[in-house]
């Protein structure tokens, strides 16, 4: 009787350090989310925006603020004139040269008094500067969930490595005792034949499965730079607990308060209402208070020097203007409701988040289980079917397709442990409650010791 099989869960155990002596240290998910906030561009350029964003405030400011400006000229003149004029009865002939210089300045100080259009709009950068905020506060959670999802795709696409390579010498040892078979007269030569194919259908499956892995890496150096060390796998032993609270109602009520992406939609909308307002104050008087002090001098031979100082005030008053005011106030309305629209998009968007993440943490601690049995039950079949195979109630084909079985069992058992972390880190980005601290509940249940190395490039 065969010895009974090993689990793949015991392959992925084994570590490097027992024949490499010094192996780098794998990095585990807290630090990799650490390197991902330093090096990740697009968390940079939802900072930078911020930063823009928050000089709209004393841009808005500057316009009821003194303005204070001078103004200079300097001229250099050359005249010459020629002509006649008429004295008494006589017609005298004239010429005039001259060349002489002339200076002006000005002083000018100016002051809004009352200008509607400048105070809705600093009003309006405080739900733009919130909105901007909401957003990289948003942008934030985002870095952790693509992480977190690029994290363990290496991890899941490094088991699926694993398993292919437990398939392939599987099928190659089949292989072998398919043709030491057949050169003995014990199975004919379709036996082989089918035993040949699954080894190659194996071999090709293995290729594919090392590309993603590579395009896995990739994609988390996207985020957190090129990297070149160890990820620590996921532990054996994965605490499997439902939500709590576990009322799918209460996440989606927090999710509604608190959630940026709501938030920011919030102020958007709130932005777009008092845009209108400001297209509104088109039909207001404006008054602005000028004060100045200019100054004239000439060097002509016949001139007046003059020091003017003044102060006054200008009073606007908007009469007709083409239609254009009524225009941009009748478009900041359509871009409001659209605002609005886009508010209860984002909710409801939301809201499904919330209850596929809940329901998706549900179903992936119920298929954890289910799929540690499968494999419990895969593993005996296949044991079953080579036990068969031996005493000749079974076939080589059904060898083979009990072994397949048993590998894709395996993992799809992994697979089901990531979904279960994935599910909840998406749960608490529902609600905007994820936080560093939490990322670091699920690292507790990576160990270290057991790695995924990096490309050898």
């Amino acid at each position: 009787m065969r010895k009974p099989l090993p689990s793949l869960l015991a392959v992925l155990v084994v570590t490097p350090t027992l024949l490499v002596p010094c192996a780098p240290r794998a990095e585990d998910l807290i630090q990799i989310y650490d390197l991902a906030v330093q090096s990740d561009l697009l968390l940079r350029e939802a900072e930078q925006t911020l930063f823009a964003t928050k000089e709209k405030r004393p841009q808005a400011l500057a316009p009821m603020l003194p303005n204070v400006g001078l103004t200079g000229t300097a001229n250099y003149n050359d005249l010459s004139s020629n002509g006649r004029s008429n004295v008494g009865n006589n017609v005298v002939s004239f010429s005039q040269r001259d060349s002489f210089s002339t200076q002006t300045g000005q002083a000018l100080v100016k002051q809004s008094v009352y200008n509607r259009g400048n105070w809705m709009t600093l009003k309006q950068t405080d739900t733009v500067i919130a909105q901007a905020e909401a957003l990289y506060r948003n942008a934030q959670i985002d870095l952790m969930v693509r992480t977190t999802q690029a994290y363990f795709d290496v991890l899941k696409a490094a088991d699926a490595v694993t398993v292919g390579e437990s398939n392939l010498r599987a099928n190659e040892r089949q292989l072998e005792q398919s043709k030491q078979r057949f050169d003995v007269g014990l199975v004919a030569i379709t036996d082989v034949n089918n035993s040949q194919a699954a080894y190659d259908l194996s071999r090709a499956n293995l290729i594919v499965y090392k590309t993603t892995l590579d395009n896995a890496w990739e994609a988390l150096r996207v985020i957190v730079g090129p990297i070149h060390v160890p990820l620590a796998r996921l532990g054996d032993k994965l605490p499997l607990a439902p939500p709590q609270p576990n009322e799918v109602g209460i996440w989606a009520d927090s999710a509604q308060s608190n959630n940026f992406s709501i938030i920011a939609a919030s102020d958007a909308a709130a932005s777009a209402k008092t845009n209108i307002e400001i297209q509104k104050s088109g039909f207001y008087p404006q008054l602005d208070l000028q004060a100045g002090y200019a100054v004239a001098r000439s060097g002509a031979e016949i001139a007046t020097n003059t020091d003017t100082a003044y102060v006054g005030l200008t009073l606007t008053v908007p009469i007709y203007q083409g239609g254009a005011v009524a225009s941009r106030t009748r478009q900041a309305g359509y871009n409001f409701r659209a605002a609005q629209d886009q508010l209860d998009q984002t909710r409801r968007k939301v809201d499904q988040q919330v209850k596929d993440a809940f329901r998706g943490i549900l179903s992936s601690i119920e298929n954890v289980k289910a799929r540690q049995a499968a494999v419990a039950s895969a593993r005996f079949n296949l044991e079953s079917t080579q036990a068969g195979l031996e005493v000749g109630t079974r076939t080589q084909v059904d060898v083979l397709t009990a072994q397949r079985q048993y590998f894709q069992a395996e993992f799809d058992y992994l697979t089901s442990r990531y979904n279960y972390i994935i599910n909840g880190v998406k749960l608490h980005q529902a609600t905007s409650t994820l936080t560093r601290e939490i990322l670091a509940k699920g690292n507790a249940w990576l160990n270290p010791a057991k790695k995924v190395m990096p490309p050898a490039y």
